[in-house]
């Protein structure tokens, strides 16, 4: 006879997990909420909010490149501000929450920082019952993680990585390797001596998809490439990248469409 989990017991009810900038995190019922609108306490702000089922674990990610794991189930009610992830975890001292994930185990995740390394694992390695978490990415001296990708196709997809100077490189996703922990492969050649300086570093990578676009924002504007038009940009992985247009070269965000 097979023993019963708890979390097999659990009803697999949808639920949105919100994270706020300070760290504190809560529950809502459904997938129809909006994190943004909910109610912060005074000096603190929406972060992050990822969709799940309640039997699932949300997994958080720290500044230091630890990930932790909590029930889905255990997290307090949206309807209130929630509670510190701080007070269920002992993360490093100093260390703050810059990524937040929940999917199925063999999910596939996009994690990297911006010193230009990346890998892709599977949700499972990122789950731990440690309270102080699993070393997860190794951050270069100078780097900082950015927020992790979930739920990326291998197959067919890109890689799309910008850098704060205005350099955009794309290469096949399946050229990352797959891992349960490390500092991953080069993604874009980010030299050492600028990123310990913070003078050049790599500012968001994205997956993109056949079929979908991306949208770079630079200000009022914004510059959508298609999934054709991303061919311009495809190099070596590691490489620098080619410039993008003038007047879109100091990217505040991107978006996939």
């Amino acid at each position: 006879a097979q023993a019963f989990n708890e979390m097999d017991l659990l009803s697999a009810d949808p639920v949105t997990v919100v994270l706020s900038e300070k760290g504190w995190i809560r529950a809502a019922k459904g997938h129809e909420v909006d994190g943004a609108s909910l109610n912060y306490k005074a000096g603190d702000a929406f972060f992050a909010a990822v969709q799940g089922r309640s039997n699932q674990q949300a997994i958080l990610l720290d500044s230091t490149g630890r990930s932790y794991a909590l029930a889905a189930h255990t997290l307090p009610s949206a309807r209130g501000q929630g509670e510190p992830a701080t007070g269920r975890l002992n993360a490093p001292s100093g260390a703050t929450f810059c990524g937040l994930l929940m999917g199925d185990d063999e999910q596939k995740v996009l994690l990297a920082t911006d010193a230009g390394y990346g890998f892709v694992a599977k949700m499972a390695d990122l789950y731990t019952k440690n309270r102080s978490g699993k070393a997860l990415i190794s951050i270069p001296k100078g780097g900082q993680i950015l927020p992790p990708i979930a739920d990326v196709n291998v197959d067919g997809a890109l890689v799309v990585a910008i850098s704060n100077e205005g350099r955009m490189l794309a290469f096949p996703l399946s050229e990352l390797p797959e891992l349960a922990r490390g500092k991953g492969n080069r993604i874009i050649n980010i030299p050492t001596s600028r990123l310990q300086a913070r003078e050049e570093f790599m500012l968001t990578v994205a997956v993109v998809a056949e079929g979908q676009s991306l949208v770079i924002y630079s200000g009022k504007r914004h510059h959508n490439l298609k999934f054709s038009d991303l061919q311009h940009y495809i190099g070596e992985r590691g490489r620098r990248g080619n410039k993008l247009p003038r007047g879109f070269q100091k990217v505040d965000r991107v978006e996939v469409a």
